[in-house]
């Protein structure tokens, strides 16, 4: 590919709409689950155990444990860790708010701690001030694929005496300068759905290497048919939240050229990086010093200070109608309903809402080109001029 250019093509020389994702699939991802289809098993069998054997090493862990999404993986971790009723839990408000209900779901108490200004992700300092004598865990995100701040993350929890558990529910790849995603906190949580780069329709993986906790998320996550009669096994009642054939096939054929897909994902980013150099007021995601690199999950805009929630939503509205699918990236968890009812509102968390109020979610995946890219940069252009920009960011 040559260098990008500066023409911006009309509409109609596009193909229809930009979506916000497009799963990434080769030929061998169809051959890998025509493969399974032609078979004998479609549940939890032999291909499942093979990608969690290839996650884990991947991941650098000594186990991993398939399951039908990130959600129940981090409630089956939560749950392993006896995390119930009476408990605190301190979270980011700004992630992938789907995970986050999981701490609801068993009964414990969510706590929000707010977010470093710059990266989106849950701030150290911020998370001590939270801890009080019933906080029993800590759920730290790399959010939109940013590693968290995780030797700072980890030095509270040890001070504390918490439970670290990693939400990697939107990333895969990405590395801090202490390791890669995955490979910190006590247990790390996975997901596969849209428009994740491993992709296989809905499942998650959750990663450890403590035996008891991987035995007892297996537990929990489904019995296996062999084990309809067994007295023993049938003692602990399963959610039945496995991952099927199919789908670990496709997420397993996937896991094997995970290093083309990010490149091709990487190679998308750096064109819309390169559009963005002439936009005045907007700047592209933000890389913290300690991070070694970054595979975003979306690319995710942050909007001037002098933006409005309302103005936001304009411009997504705006390039709803070129036919560019764009989204806010987080409704925070502390301003949704459910939270509400426990005590939480707006103004409890200053720098989350600020931020939430102003990220953009641009079309980001393999399937675009150099036009799309800078048809949909030039269109954010206009709209955000219309909606009152031209004023830094920061």
């Amino acid at each position: 590919m040559n260098g990008p250019v500066a023409l911006v093509p009309p509409v109609d020389m596009l193909d229809g709409w930009i979506t916000l994702s497009d799963p990434d699939l080769s030929e061998g991802d169809l051959a890998a689950v025509d493969t399974v289809l032609r078979g004998s098993t479609l549940n939890c069998g032999p291909m499942v155990e093979r990608f969690e054997a290839a996650f884990a090493t991947y991941c650098g862990r000594k186990y991993a444990v398939a399951v039908s999404s990130g959600t129940m993986g981090l409630l089956l971790a939560l749950n392993a860790r006896g995390i119930g009723a009476g408990d605190e839990v301190i979270l980011s408000a700004y992630s992938y708010r789907e995970a986050g209900h999981a701490v609801l779901l068993t009964g414990a108490t969510p706590i929000f701690a707010d977010i470093d200004y710059w990266s989106g992700t849950l701030a150290p300092d911020k998370v001590a001030a939270k801890i009080t004598a019933k906080t029993k865990l800590i759920v730290a995100a790399n959010t939109n694929g940013h590693p968290a701040a995780w030797p700072e993350l980890r030095a509270v929890a040890d001070a504390h005496g918490l439970g670290l558990i990693e939400d990697s529910t939107e990333a895969i790849g990405s590395r801090h300068k202490a390791g890669m995603v995955g490979s910190f906190g006590d247990v790390a949580v996975f997901d596969f759905a849209q428009p994740g780069v491993i992709c296989c329709g809905e499942g998650g993986m959750v990663v450890t290497d403590d035996v008891d906790i991987a035995m007892a998320i297996r537990r929990m996550r489904q019995h296996k048919p062999a084990e309809r009669s067994s007295l023993s096994v049938t003692s602990a009642a399963p959610w039945q939240v496995g991952m099927s054939e199919m789908a670990a096939a496709l997420a397993l054929s996937q896991l094997g050229r995970i290093d083309l897909l990010l490149e091709r994902r990487k190679l998308i980013n750096n064109l819309y990086d390169h559009f963005m150099q002439s936009f005045e007021g907007i700047k592209p995601p933000y890389v913290a010093p300690d991070i070694k690199e970054v595979h975003w999950f979306l690319y995710v805009l942050h909007l001037g200070t002098r933006f409005t929630r309302s103005a936001r939503d304009q411009i997504i509205e705006d390039l709803a109608t070129e036919e560019v699918e764009t989204s806010a990236y987080s409704a925070p968890l502390h301003l949704q309903t459910r939270y509400r009812e426990l005590g939480w509102g707006k103004g409890n968390l200053f720098v989350t809402e600020k931020v939430a109020d102003r990220a953009v979610a641009l079309p980001f995946h393999a399937h675009l080109t150099e036009d799309h890219i800078a048809f949909v940069v030039a269109r954010m252009k206009e709209s955000s001029i219309n909606a009152g920009a031209g004023t830094p960011i920061y």
